[in-house]
């Protein structure tokens, strides 16, 4: 596309790399933009658990042990589950695929199962779990984090009845029907809503949109202040304290502040921002109801806002 849009505009050089995303690093694109959404899906359940405003997982606030199901298998569902499960320390007791699903209560490699997905053609046969071909039944089980990843209307009237987690993260766009919606929010079931959750692969493409029109690569005007800035610290430590550095943090403390980091950075920040401006707007509109409804309301105020600014 960007190829077509230089030969069809050959004036517009400066500014032709801007015109799509999600492009290949050697031509303008951004790192972090391949796993994106996933990261968005693990920041928006890491704010949600921080916001002691919320229920969390049955009042705890963190991932470690959770039982975790992923329907979908693809881009985000694999990156979603690996982040959780080795980032987080959350059990993903099943993986549902368009060929059935595995499990092991003990929690999936999701890694190796992700490396047998790609030698196989499908997610059976794999060791380390318990194989059910042609059968999504196990999304159904009682689990602390359900993640439907795959298509749309995956939960609705006929099976939200045997549907029991205690959150349902909408990795995918509009995995949950209207009429489920109003059944698992009955039954006191947190939703966090699609247009929220799974935003990280375009807030990511926007960062690599600023990146095209500035021509400037991430991080390239405060990189080596920053590694300035910590070594000065570093050292400041060890003269304060006559021990050295701690080893095995050390290289951490002094990274650079490499593109892929600000990326990571940057989305965290906005998911995390996103989740107050939701959070707030429920507290203080609590007839609202639920989250859909104050992120869809805090969207369209936004974009009001903006117009009426500009005096529209």
């Amino acid at each position: 596309m960007m190829d077509e849009f230089r030969r069809a505009n050959p004036t517009d050089v400066v500014n032709a790399r801007a015109c799509v995303t999600g492009k290949p690093l050697s031509k303008g694109g951004i790192a972090g933009r391949t796993e994106a959404t996933a990261r968005g899906v693990q920041f928006a359940i890491q704010s949600y658990l921080r916001d002691t405003r919320t229920q969390g997982l049955d009042g705890r606030r963190h991932l470690k042990g959770a039982s975790v199901i992923v329907q979908g298998f693809g881009n985000v569902g694999y990156h979603a589950a690996k982040f959780l499960s080795e980032e987080d320390g959350a059990r993903v007791n099943v993986v549902a695929d368009r060929d059935g699903y595995v499990a092991n209560p003990e929690g999936l490699s999701i890694e190796a199962l992700k490396q047998h997905q790609i030698g196989t053609g499908n997610i059976l046969g794999f060791e380390g779990a318990r194989p059910f071909a042609g059968d999504m039944t196990e999304i159904e089980q009682r689990c602390d984090v359900l993640i439907p990843a795959a298509t749309e209307n995956a939960i609705h009237a006929e099976n939200v009845e045997r549907i029991k987690p205690h959150l349902v993260v909408e990795a995918a766009n509009g995995p949950v029907t209207f009429e489920a919606d109003k059944l698992l929010r009955s039954r006191g079931v947190t939703i966090l809503p699609d247009l929220y959750v799974n935003a990280g692969g375009v807030v990511v493409s926007y960062f690599e949109w600023v990146k095209n029109l500035t021509h400037i690569p991430f991080g390239l005007m405060e990189r080596r202040r920053r590694e300035r800035r910590n070594q000065t610290i570093a050292a400041a430590l060890e003269r304060m304290t006559g021990r050295e550095f701690p080893a095995d943090i050390r290289d951490e403390f002094l990274e650079r502040g490499d593109e892929i980091d600000l990326v990571r950075s940057g989305l965290e920040d906005v998911m995390r921002s996103t989740w107050a401006r939701i959070g707030d707007l429920l507290e203080t509109q609590p007839e609202l109801g639920d989250y859909r409804t104050a992120a869809y309301v805090a969207s369209i105020r936004q974009v009001a806002d903006t117009y009426e600014a500009i005096g529209i």
